[in-house]
């Protein structure tokens, strides 16, 4: 990733309502949401949420796809991947055990 594709990704997350979608749709992964779903749940106005939508696509944290009527937006995973590759690929001076502790608060999934 280059610091330009970083520095957008990064901004288009710098404000509330992206953020929240974003992280929506994280959740909500890999069915997806369409738009009514996502103003109901955040209580975001229809007419913003477009706007928002369509920086989150060009900083390519999101997607979008036609499904009969509706168009269904879906975190993509791959891009905030690559971004925290990214803000952390130096970490700790390409030392693996000393990174341990922030890899270790990256596991969002515990296994059980």
């Amino acid at each position: 990733m280059e610091n330009q594709m970083a520095i957008e990704s990064l901004a288009a997350l710098a404000q509330a309502t992206r953020l929240d979608v974003f992280r929506l749709l994280v959740k909500h992964e890999p069915a997806g949401l369409s738009a009514g779903d996502i103003a109901h749940r955040l209580g975001a106005p229809h007419n913003t949420l477009s706007a928002h939508f369509a920086v989150l696509s060009r900083a390519g944290l999101i997607r979008r796809e036609r499904q009969s009527r509706s168009i269904i937006y879906r975190a993509d995973l791959g891009a905030i991947q690559r971004l925290v590759a990214f803000l952390v690929e130096d970490c700790c001076g390409a030392r693996a055990e000393s990174c341990a502790p922030l890899l270790a608060d990256l596991v969002c999934c515990p296994k059980e």
